[in-house]
């Protein structure tokens, strides 16, 4: 008998992961259970995490529902040992093939480091850690090319 939620999750991942190979993070990998010290659902590259949420769930997901998966995700990025972990939701109408619209919820800290190494030269993300601010939420693609611009992954020829 199938497991349907974690079908819907390992399909949510897949995709995730699909996406973010062709699009600079070739090392993108689905990560393995780690029991009660879960780590995410996949890697990017060195440094970074993904919680991915699908399905039903993520796409009528509260406020306050994201809220907590916010919390996991940065649980779950400090016992991966990463610089950044991201939380990204499955939208409504967007299916795999358009993972790179679906939501990207990360700590106001983590998007303001990646905003200053747009502009600035490139710093520690414990430059940001601590910073009171807000989460924010882009599309994966949106978020994606930051990374890439602030030194994660490998530049995509044409980008900056």
């Amino acid at each position: 008998m199938t497991n349907k939620p974690k079908a819907i999750g390992t399909a949510g991942e897949t995709a995730v992961v699909r996406y973010l190979r062709l699009n600079g993070f070739e090392g993108a990998e689905r990560l393995a259970l780690h029991g009660t010290q879960d780590e995410g659902d996949a890697t990017l590259c060195p440094g970074v995490m993904v919680e991915v949420k699908s399905g039903h769930a993520a796409e009528t997901a509260s406020d306050n529902q994201i809220i907590d998966w916010a919390v996991e995700t940065e649980i779950e990025r400090v016992n991966r040992g990463a610089d950044i972990g991201l939380l990204v939701l499955k939208r409504k109408g967007k299916g795999a093939a358009n993972a790179g619209q679906w939501w990207c919820i990360l700590p106001g800290w983590a998007f303001h480091y990646l905003a200053r190494c747009q502009y600035l030269s490139f710093d520690s993300p414990a430059m940001s850690y601590g910073l009171k601010l807000p989460p924010v939420r882009l599309t994966l693609a949106e978020v994606a090319a930051m990374l890439r611009r602030a030194g994660y992954g490998t530049p995509i020829e044409g980008q900056n």
